[in-house]
């Protein structure tokens, strides 16, 4: 079985914290990849790659989120013994959600980053509880305005990228919420302003925690993380400096 993340080479310790990052539907970690360089050396962030793409292509992508998430707790776990931390974008910050969850009893993250993701009890995604067709698909990708245009006019990039984004739209239409303790640790939710996710979808996060939340607004749609990458990046050493100061 192929792990989720890629092995740490030549580390002579561990990071004062690492920071987990779960990719949005149809995107690989590879949209990670950056932050890497662009964060502080105390912080190490760590790319999620989700079975059926990148480096995991070989894997059948997964359309139970649930599972999903007990899936990635048990390859991480070894990784989260330390401090660490969560961040997802849209469906990257629901699946973060679970993975907190199932990673109860073996490590707690520090702080929960959701970013551009409605609140677990506020889905609306029941519209993909059954597979799309192509054509629905391309629509839906379009409407999110996630995918370059150069993609729409290949079609070799979209046979690639259409299992996946079913898949993945599966994950979302088919998952159920269930009421649990809330979590101990700080949740941080990040929305744009022109999303049409409405911001007390993004409030009712608050009831997820005990550890007491934020929520900030960045001016942009759903995809905002790519034109203030700078400044979310800054968000999220922020949060998470005093933290690794006293790990």
């Amino acid at each position: 079985m192929t792990s989720a993340t890629a092995p740490v080479l030549g580390r002579a310790a561990p990071p004062a914290m690492r920071l987990f990052c779960l990719p949005y539907s149809g995107a690989s970690a590879m949209i990670y990849a950056r932050w890497k360089r662009l964060v502080p050396s105390w912080l190490e962030v760590v790319p999620v790659e989700l079975p059926g793409r990148g480096r995991r292509m070989d894997a059948p992508p997964r359309t139970d989120l649930t599972a999903l998430a007990a899936e990635l707790a048990d390859e991480l776990a070894p990784q989260a013994q330390g401090p660490f931390a969560l961040f997802g974008h849209s469906l990257g910050g629901l699946l973060a959600f679970e993975l907190a969850h199932a990673l109860r009893g073996r490590g707690q993250p520090r702080v929960l980053f959701a970013s551009a993701a409605a609140a677990p009890s506020r889905r609306e995604d029941g519209r993909w509880a059954e597979p799309l067709d192509d054509d629905g698909l391309i629509a839906e990708m379009r409407r999110l305005s996630g995918t370059v245009e150069e993609v729409f006019g290949n079609r070799d990039l979209l046979e690639m990228a259409l299992p996946v984004l079913r898949a993945d739209f599966l994950l979302c239409g088919r998952y159920a919420y269930r009421r649990r303790p809330p979590l101990d640790c700080p949740i941080r939710v990040f929305g744009g302003t022109q999303d049409d996710i409405a911001a007390d979808r993004l409030q009712a996060w608050s009831v997820e925690t005990r550890g007491g939340f934020t929520l900030e607004m960045f001016d942009g749609d759903h995809f905002f993380l790519r034109a203030h990458e700078r400044p979310l990046l800054d968000r999220l050493a922020e949060g998470l400096s005093g933290i690794a100061a006293t790990a």
